[in-house]
């Protein structure tokens, strides 16, 4: 199955406002999708046997910088049977305020390693996964503050007395 045709197979399915629009001149072609759907689209890019997308190989938090204010994910799928990839990206404007973080709809009801895909987003680059089960650090200490891959990070000089270089 052809980008085209699974981009026309969502259309037909949830309606043209579903695709943001597509990027196309990179390795991958991606299709934005909107966010608060993108569990949804992943639920029928699964399930769908044109389609069957039955791996998450890889979930990514991107910061797209304090100037453009925007927060995303991006889901690379794997469509084992037919030998397919597919890339979906989200994304929303978002404050960079620590009490108020980016929020997208979790996956991990449609995909189980979604799982640590999403605790690591939240770990490392501060987005909240609604619906998530178990959504806590996975990398850094519980008590460790900020965000290290936001761009905007400052890292602390000490860490329980410890120094950070």
């Amino acid at each position: 199955m052809t980008f085209e045709k699974i981009k026309q197979l969502l259309i037909d399915k949830f309606g043209e406002e579903i695709i943001i629009g597509e990027e196309t001149s990179g390795l991958q072609p991606a299709l934005l999708i909107s966010p608060d759907t993108i569990a949804d689209v992943c639920l029928e890019l699964r399930d769908n046997p044109a389609t069957y997308f039955d791996l998450l190989s890889c979930l990514t938090g991107v910061d797209y910088g304090a100037e453009d204010g925007r927060f995303g994910i991006v889901y690379h799928l794997t469509s084992i049977p037919y030998q397919l990839q597919l890339v979906l990206k989200v994304s929303k404007e978002a404050g960079r305020d620590e009490n108020e973080l980016p929020s997208f709809p979790s996956v991990t009801s449609v995909y189980r390693t979604a799982d640590w895909h999403e605790r690591e987003a939240y770990d490392l680059i501060g987005i909240f996964f609604e619906g998530h089960p178990d959504l806590r650090r996975i990398l850094l200490p519980d008590d460790w503050e900020g965000f290290p891959l936001r761009k905007d990070y400052q890292a602390a000089e000490f860490y329980k007395g410890i120094k950070i270089d």
